[in-house]
This record gives structure tokens, sequence and C-alpha cells, in this order.
């Protein structure tokens, strides 16, 4: 595969094996271009390319931030280290987790927002969600929402410290489990958070047992 195939993949399609009845929104948010002028300034010049992974009647929500560049090639969420971490918390299988009749995947941003000059990614834009997340919100009735990490806790819980949020988890449970993201640039929280592993993840399965 070549670099600029890398870069700019094709646009993603509807997904006509999974049939299940789309949300009215789906189409028009898999057309999105807002940031295109945006991406093409960054340092990967890439294209917009709209993750939408969601349906009506979803029983769980995941509340990420946003794809990186292995999602942005692959178009399927959380197609990378981070995708098997969050799913050990879940304590689901992949089938589980990518079956959209049961767990919605809704980001803060639908695209990959590039790199900044360290190499990290950049925060999802806020047009993105401004845009899109209320239409979204609207149309599912989730039983237990994840909310992973901080831009997802701020927009839904109103909270800026992550750790206090996450500490905090007892106070939203068990419709919300607000989550550190699963990143790889995590694993020194968790050490120095044992209680995450030790009383929120077993809780946090449990629910999502009985509503999976």
């Amino acid at each position: 595969m070549s670099d600029d195939s890398q870069r700019f993949p094709a646009p993603l399609a509807a997904d006509p094996a999974a049939g299940l009845p789309e949300l009215p929104v789906a189409a028009e948010l898999r057309a999105c271009r807002l940031c295109a002028a945006r991406f093409a300034a960054t340092a990967t010049a890439h294209e917009p390319r709209p993750v939408v992974w969601f349906a009506r009647g979803a029983r769980v929500l995941v509340a990420s931030q946003a794809p990186g560049m292995r999602v942005h090639q692959s178009g399927r969420p959380f197609t990378d280290a981070s995708g098997q971490r969050l799913r050990e918390w879940m304590g689901v299988d992949e089938a589980t987790f990518y079956d959209r009749s049961r767990v919605a995947i809704v980001p803060m941003g639908f695209c990959f927002p590039g790199y900044d000059a360290k190499g990290a990614d950049l925060p999802p834009p806020p047009i993105c969600a401004r845009t899109w997340r209320a239409r979204i919100m609207h149309d599912l009735d989730p039983q237990v929402t994840l909310l992973i990490g901080g831009h997802a806790i701020r927009w839904h819980l109103g909270l800026r410290d992550v750790t206090a949020a996450v500490a905090g988890w007892r106070d939203h449970a068990p419709r919300v489990f607000p989550l550190p993201h699963p990143s790889w640039r995590n694993t020194a929280w968790l050490k120095h958070n044992p209680w995450f592993q030790a009383e929120l993840v077993p809780e946090l399965r449990k629910t999502l047992a009985e509503v999976l």
C-alpha cells in the first residue's frame, strides 16, 4: 500500500452487511467535510474520513475521543492497542464490541484530527461535537454510557479533572462510567491508581454483562 493510499483512503460508505436501521444523521455525517482545510494544514495533510459506528437500539454507548491514524485507515473504531485495553476493561470480545445493535461508538470527533509537533494526536475539533453530537444523542437511548477520556467527560458531565471524575465513578454508576483513555500513554496513570483495576473495572464488567 502506498503512502498516499494510507493518508487518503477512500471515503467510508454505509455497511450493508450490518443490516441495521441507520439513524437519519448517519449518511449526512459520512459526507461531512467541515474540517477539510484544518486537516489539510496538519503534518499528515489528510482528508476527512468520518468513522460512523452506531445504530438505533444500542444498549451501550462508548463516548470516545477521536480516531487515530490506524482507525482513519481501517474505518473501524478502536482497531489499535487502545481498543484491546478498552475491551479488556469491558470484559467483551471483538464480536460483541463491534455489534452495533448492542454497542454504539460515538466519539467527540469523528475524523482523525492529525498530529501535533511532537507526534501526538491533536484534540478533536470542537466544531464536530457542536455540529453532530446532540443530533445523534437524541436518537440513542443507551442503558450504560462509557465516557472515555477528558473530552467526553467534560461534554457529558461538565467535569474537567479526569482523575477526580474517574475516582467519583460511584456517583454516576451504573448508568455512566467515566474512564481514563485506554491509550498506552496512560499506563503510568493506571499504575498510580490501582483502585481503577481493582474496584471500577469489576463493577463495569458486571454491569455490561447484565446489559449485553
